[in-house]
């Protein structure tokens, strides 16, 4: 059950709320139609997590108009993902977000406090990872998560990443995050006791092949624990760990 509905729930036991009332927000219309987008008003009933705009491909004017709608239906924090920044600056003359221009993120509202079971540790192979991490972090944090962030500690120099076991040891979720050969991934699931998110990226030369030489790497992992998602999929790493860092809760 997501944090609404039982919040809906709570509060018609505790005599806060009607039934009526109850029962008027969770039948409210489940999306709004703008014409050009259908805004998922219920996706945070279902799932505990508002919709997320994916920022590449859309107009100013239309994330504008999408986060507006959800501003008016009662969305207090908004996340917008693969923003460019000239996209960012116009939407920045109507609308107070906070951009991050190396993870392409825009963030409308203030950031939650962290309600996880624990912490969420983004380690990244090489600082030529750091965008894909970002986004990770990110995401994670606007989820309610304390993320703690341990960059450039690849293979290259095994040393930097035993020096940091401390950690990794106390983390409830692990977002390894690597181009080249992927091995980082591989390393980090051997090591620690939770579970490990592999992320490849697209860094790395000619036989890299754009990040799937580290994706078939992290998938033929022998670590047991560790999962994979796409290339350069920062958002889909972050929001996963979410996930995991809130099962204690929900329980």
């Amino acid at each position: 059950m997501s944090d609404s509905a039982r919040t809906i729930l709570e509060k018609v036991q505790a005599g806060q709320m009607t039934v009526d009332e109850a029962l008027l927000q969770i039948k409210k219309e489940p999306f709004a139609d703008i014409g050009y987008a259908k805004v998922d008003l219920h996706r945070k009933i279902r799932q505990g997590t508002a919709e997320v705009i994916y920022g590449a491909g859309k107009t100013p004017e239309q994330i504008i108009g999408i986060l507006n709608t959800m501003l008016q239906n009662g969305q207090e924090t908004v996340l917008i993902t693969r923003l460019s920044a000239e996209a960012a600056e116009q939407i920045q003359e109507v609308a107070p977000i906070t951009y991050n221009a190396q993870a392409r993120v825009a963030i409308l509202g203030a950031m939650p406090e962290p309600d996880g079971i624990g912490k969420i540790v983004v380690a990244t192979a090489g600082t030529s990872d750091i965008p894909v991490a970002e986004e990770a972090a990110l995401t994670a944090q606007v989820l309610g998560n304390e993320v703690q962030r341990l960059y450039d500690v690849g293979v290259a120099g095994l040393h930097r990443l035993l020096a940091n076991l401390d950690g990794l040891m106390q983390a409830s979720v692990v977002i390894a995050i690597a181009g080249m050969e992927g091995a980082l991934a591989s390393v980090l699931g051997g090591l620690v006791d939770c579970p490990v998110i592999a992320v490849p990226t697209s860094v790395g030369y000619g036989a890299s092949f754009g990040g799937v030489s580290a994706l078939l790497a992290m998938l033929t992992s022998c670590a047991s624990g560790t999962a994979v998602v796409n290339i350069d999929n920062g958002f889909g790493a972050g929001f996963l760990a979410s996930r995991i860092n809130h099962i204690g809760e929900k329980r």
